[in-house]
């Protein structure tokens, strides 16, 4: 039995004829466009009389029938094309240029011209194709729109640029969601919502139908959006923002139309937008070339404002830029409720290690509270990728379960790079170690009101020939004015201590980014937290200007100047403070120095039986407690800073 192939597929058999009608119209233009002239027998171009050898036409050139206009009877202009009869009867031939004038001159020659304005069949039968294609495209495209659900496309149309949702119940829980307790508590009543409505129906409580999740990357706003689904145990579609933009308008209109019916299907259920930025942004009157997303995001704002609360559908948006978001979107009943997801504290951070960890073999000599203090400013997929390249190196190093050298070298990678094997001269590494050393020194001078010292290393990573990193005990909100001068102190300590040991000819580029943090702090303690006196408690921003230097906001030339000086003054200070504390302890400052190049690589503990010249105690949190003598050492140094002021 012959199987019919055409049969098969009727969006290809569409194309194929649409495929030959358009290479017809192009046969038939090159058809039209060739000049078919034939060659001349005899053609004398010199101004004498032609000799027809035949009864074909001579052709003649442009310049000749210039020449031959008084020997012309007649002659047919069609186009550039030319047909005529000579006084002596001779038929020509011509390709000329269409001028008024030579029209002129051959009518005043006694020529008669005619001109032929009227099309050939082949010129007919191009247009007919040509018209013929341009009705078989636009009844293919009505074919389909007249055909299609939900919205009005073709399942053709959309299978161009089809909506990627992801459906079913998830089984996600909150119990799979660490660190970000505030915000679950927040969305309990969703949960329940979706669980027992008529409890809120009865008091008359309208519970939101939709809720923004606003937080920066990786802090688990789609985490959280299925763990919602999976704990009420309904439906769960999570589409992108994208997915609703395409190369045909109207498209994601349709779409969103789609969405919701299929929610409205599945109801109770949770809708889930992520980066809903993307079609969400503010409208404006001057967005008038982008009005295909604007339609989208119409087209949203009626889905949302038109299902009945009491359908269970229940909208998810996240986005990182909640500032972009139009106000039709984000007023009440679209987005009644908005979640900032903040990044983890030093408890969350630690909550979600723990979670984390049980995917992986991990010492029980880690302490993941320690890599939680060291890790401030890491997202939950940054902890998660943390403890993943920590698995990695320890499977490079051979270990048999990660241990704590392989989270701190993955710490290390994350936050500086990868190691960098430079060949350095000795002279530069030697300048690192009494670099380093300088840093630390002063940073356990101040050790009780600074973060404790993890370790020092000369060890190149990325752009850093060395470190001191520190961990801190909790995560701090604000600072004193005394936590202020003593990072200002260890964050100038390296450059000072390159002055004390090699002179200031020898001093390096390397503490470019100590002296651009300590700039930063000092200037954010004077212009925004109102630290300093002399300036007061006015608050000034530092505008940011694209390629130029930055502007002081809501500040006078005069307090401009104020605020540059009283920045250089506290850095001085600083700076003066870190090298009265290293010429002090020259002897000590040398012997880390030493150890660091001996050793590359010194831990806290290390650094503190160096500096204060015993062990530390184990059973005691040594990050906190220090001797008298260190804290009658800080309190002299803070009255001199003042006395200074």
């Amino acid at each position: 039995m012959k199987k019919n192939i055409f049969k098969k597929n009727n969006t290809a058999n569409w194309f194929l004829g649409l495929f030959v009608v358009l290479f017809l119209v192009v046969i038939g233009r090159s058809f039209v466009g060739t000049n078919n002239i034939a060659a001349p027998t005899e053609l004398a171009t010199d101004g004498a009389a032609v000799t027809v050898v035949s009864d074909k036409p001579v052709v003649l050139t442009f310049s000749d029938v210039l020449r031959r206009a008084g020997d012309i009877k007649s002659i047919n202009i069609r186009e550039n094309d030319a047909t005529g009869i000579m006084k002596d009867g001779t038929k020509f031939k011509s390709v000329i240029s269409h001028d008024p004038e030579f029209l002129t001159k051959l009518s005043d020659k006694g020529a008669t011209v005619t001109l032929d304005s009227s099309k050939s069949f082949a010129e007919k039968f191009i247009f007919g194709m040509e018209f013929l294609f341009m009705g078989l495209l636009i009844f293919w495209i009505f074919r389909g729109l007249r055909g299609g659900a939900s919205g009005g496309l073709s399942r053709a149309l959309l299978a161009q640029n089809p909506t990627k949702v992801t459906t079913g119940k998830p089984k996600t829980t909150f119990a799979d969601v660490a660190g970000i307790d505030a915000e679950k508590q927040e969305l309990m009543e969703i949960v329940e919502f979706l669980k027992n409505k008529e409890k809120f129906k009865a008091l008359g409580a309208r519970v939101p139908r939709g809720v923004l999740l606003a937080g920066e990357p990786g802090t688990g706003k789609t985490l959280l959006a299925r763990a919602i689904a999976g704990e009420a145990n309904v439906p769960f579609f999570a589409t992108s923002g994208s997915d609703f933009s395409g190369i045909i308008v109207g498209l994601g209109v349709a779409k969103i139309k789609e969405m919701f019916e299929m929610a409205k299907r599945n109801a109770p259920c949770i809708l889930f937008i992520d980066e809903i930025d993307a079609i969400g942004q503010k409208r404006s009157a001057h967005s008038f070339n982008d009005q295909d997303r604007e339609q989208t995001l119409n087209q949203l704002l009626i889905e949302m404002d038109g299902f009945a609360n009491e359908t269970g559908i229940i909208v998810i948006g996240a986005t990182n830029r909640p500032d972009m978001l139009d106000a039709a979107l984000l007023r009440p009943g679209r987005f009644d409720r908005q979640v900032q997801i903040e990044l983890p504290d030093l408890a969350g951070r630690d909550a979600i290690l723990q979670l984390h960890a049980k995917k992986f073999k991990i010492s029980p000599s880690v302490q993941l509270r320690d890599v939680a203090r060291g890790t401030t400013g890491f997202s939950g997929a940054d902890l998660e990728n943390l403890l993943n390249e920590g698995a990695l190196h320890a499977v490079r190093a051979g270990h048999k379960s990660v241990e704590q050298t392989d989270l701190d070298e993955a710490r290390d990678k994350i936050l500086m790079g990868p190691k960098k094997n430079r060949k350095m001269r000795p002279e530069d590494i030697k300048l690192t170690a009494y670099h380093e050393a300088g840093h630390a020194f002063v940073s356990m001078i101040y050790a009780d009101v600074t973060d404790p010292i993890h370790k020092a290393t000369i060890i190149p990573r990325g752009r850093a020939l060395g470190m001191v990193q520190h961990l801190p005990i909790d995560d701090k909100v604000s600072m004193t004015v005394q936590e202020v001068r003593a990072n200002l102190a260890v964050d100038l300590a390296g450059r000072a201590a390159e002055e004390i040991f090699f002179g200031d000819e020898k001093i390096t580029t390397g503490a470019e980014a100590d002296i651009e943090a300590a700039t930063r702090l000092a200037r954010y303690s004077i212009t925004t937290a109102g630290l300093s006196p002399k300036v007061g408690l006015a608050a000034i921003k530092q505008s940011s200007n694209f390629a130029n230097r930055g502007q002081l906001e809501n500040a006078s030339q005069k307090t401009a100047e104020l605020v540059d000086a009283e920045i250089r003054s506290w850095l001085d200070n600083a700076h003066a403070d870190a090298v009265r504390i290293l010429t002090k302890h020259k002897a000590k400052v040398v012997k880390l120095a030493t150890e660091l190049l001996d050793k590359e690589t010194l831990t806290g503990d290390e650094i503190r039986e160096i500096v204060l010249g015993k062990k530390a105690d184990k059973t005691e949190n040594h990050d906190k407690k220090e001797t008298k003598a260190q804290k009658k050492t800080i309190r002299k140094t803070t009255k001199k800073i003042d006395a200074k002021k």
